[in-house]
């Protein structure tokens, strides 16, 4: 009888199941949690057809083989929406241009936001522009949203009598790159120039004085010239080390798997990004502890000028022509709201932004159409006799001529954005459910408009695998009949790039100052086709490698 009630108490001591049931039971519960976790997103767009995705990585092994070529090869298979998974997360890809349309016009209430990829969901500093500030989040508890004081104080810059403006400001940068050039050119072993190396510089040099009324000298084959502001000294001895920050910066964010650690966990499993993200930012050496310092940096210089800017006062301000001055005027000059919105981080963030909005995409659209016109010896025949005419070699183009007297040039440029698509994917969410080309998307959908994809579209571009930059002459019946969206190099919509004209008037006044001087053959040294890199924008991974000949010798070359 003991030897029962002994047995029955240790019977009744036991746990529910044995142990090795019990890890089981854990491990098992694990599994499905796991399981729901990472096909959760997947459930609600499951009805959208594409490739299958691989457990955790998705489509991302095919992103990082192809690049942004594979969402061609997709939608042919696919049709004009289909699914791709970036690690966990799947996009609804839309590859035509009545549907592009939809989305960012039609239903821009609905697919206002831009959803925030592992790489921009890392770095502070880039979020806070206006490029991934919320529209709808803001207008919850903001009439005047932040986007909007934003957007609309940024639009205010653009208008044609500022940009006419900026002619000698952007004219002398491109003075002083075309002088790197010809050092380049008259060298005994006539040096090949990484172009995209110059572009970059130049572009930065253009928008450092255009965003904070800084000199950064890149330009320049000696010593930045002496200026006139009292913040010379201290911009001078910070410009270069800016400049490698800001370069590393962009290009640490990458959409594929040769991204830090935690940009490649933030793409496979986005609630790990953080953590992970906070715990190698204190590891030396790794690749988030260099991006966190770099961005720290940033914040820290950027946030430095916007100080100094502010403690200048207004009057000292409104007598300079940069962006930063002028957002802080507006700032200053507006409502209780306004200054409430637009706060120091703000400002610096979107300072910061016009930096590198109006550096990377632009050098890169500029060493395109430079290494393009290279290779199409009929195109550069073409551009040559139009910039001839226009007038004498000294005499500098108007903003006016600009826009109306170099329609080939005009048409160099687009076609050149059209071959090489600087932003490939244009980011976008819901935030309540729509109905997009048939199928029903949920709220938080990532919806991601493909301009590659519509570029290369047969059916709007004949032919488009060749450079051919008539098939953009306004007079011309390809032109007439093309679908108004088909070219989107700039976006669509409210959240198109407000930046559209003082790109393309920097460009053309570049390629006309520069093709009156020189003429451009592709190196030897640089691979055929150039291979392509895919971040946030497009880039050229090895720089695009240029000859350039002084055309009164260029008959003898």
């Amino acid at each position: 009888m003991e030897a029962l009630v002994v047995a029955a108490a240790a019977a009744r001591d036991q746990p529910w199941l044995p142990l090795p049931w019990s890890w089981l039971a854990g491990g098992g519960a694990g599994v499905v949690l796991l399981v729901v976790y990472f096909y959760a997103p997947w459930w609600g767009v499951r009805r959208v057809p594409g490739p299958a995705a691989l457990p955790v990585v998705g489509h991302l092994p095919l992103l990082a083989a192809h690049g942004p070529d594979v969402f061609a090869v997709l939608a042919k298979k696919y049709g004009p929406i289909f699914r791709f998974h970036l690690g966990r997360q799947p996009l609804v890809i839309v590859a035509e241009a009545e549907l592009c349309k939809e989305v960012g016009i039609r239903q821009f209430k609905s697919i206002a936001n831009r959803s925030l990829p592992a790489p921009i969901a890392g770095s502070p500093l880039h979020q806070k522009g206006l490029f991934f500030t919320s529209v709808m989040r803001e207008r919850l508890y903001c009439r005047d949203a932040r986007w909007s004081a934003m957007r609309n104080t940024i639009i205010s810059l653009y208008q044609p009598s500022h940009l006419a403006g900026l002619i000698p400001t952007m004219h002398s940068c491109v003075a002083r790159a075309a002088d790197a050039i010809a050092a380049a050119a008259a060298a005994p072993e006539q040096r090949d120039v990484d172009f995209s190396d110059l572009s970059l510089k130049l572009a930065t040099d253009v928008i450092g004085k255009a965003a904070f009324g800084v000199d950064f000298g890149l330009t320049a084959a000696a010593a930045a010239a002496p200026r006139s502001d009292d913040t010379a000294d201290a911009d001078r001895g910070e410009a270069a080390e800016f400049i490698r920050e800001h370069v590393h910066s962009t290009t640490s964010l990458k959409m594929d798997l040769s991204g830090s650690l935690s940009i490649v966990l933030g793409l496979v499993a986005p609630a790990l990004q953080g953590p992970a993200r906070r715990l190698l930012s204190r590891v030396p050496a790794t690749a988030d502890w260099r991006t966190a310092r770099t961005n720290e940096r940033l914040r820290a210089r950027v946030g430095a000028v916007v100080a100094r800017r502010e403690r200048a006062g207004g009057e000292a301000r409104r007598a300079r022509r940069d962006f930063l001055s002028a957002v802080l005027n507006a700032r200053d000059g507006g409502s209780d709201k306004m200054r409430a919105l637009l706060t120091p981080d703000y400002v610096g963030a979107l300072t910061y932004e016009h930096l590198l909005a109006g550096s990377a995409t632009t050098a890169f659209t500029l060493s395109s159409a430079v290494y393009l016109v290279a290779g199409h010896p009929d195109v550069e025949a073409k551009l040559l006799d139009e910039v001839d005419r226009f007038g004498p070699p000294d005499a500098v183009p108007t903003a006016d001529d600009l826009e109306h007297k170099f329609p080939y040039l005009d048409q160099v440029i687009k076609e050149a954005m059209r071959f090489y698509t600087v932003s490939p994917l244009i980011a976008r969410e819901t935030s309540e459910q729509v109905e997009v080309g048939g199928y029903t998307l949920p709220k938080g959908t990532w919806v991601w408009l493909a301009p590659g994809v519509l570029s290369r579209d047969e059916a709007q571009f004949r032919d488009a695998g060749e450079f051919r930059p008539e098939r953009f002459d306004a007079g011309g019946e390809e032109e007439r009949r093309r679908h108004a969206y088909a070219h989107v190099p700039f976006g669509l919509g409210p959240r198109a790039c407000p930046g559209r004209r003082f790109a393309l008037q920097e460009v053309k006044l570049a390629m006309a100052h520069l093709y009156r001087r020189f003429v451009f053959r592709r190196s030897p040294r640089m691979e055929s086709p150039p291979e392509l890199q895919f971040g946030m924008v497009l880039s050229f991974r090895r720089g695009v490698k240029l000859t350039a000949v002084e055309r009164r010798n260029a008959a003898t070359a």
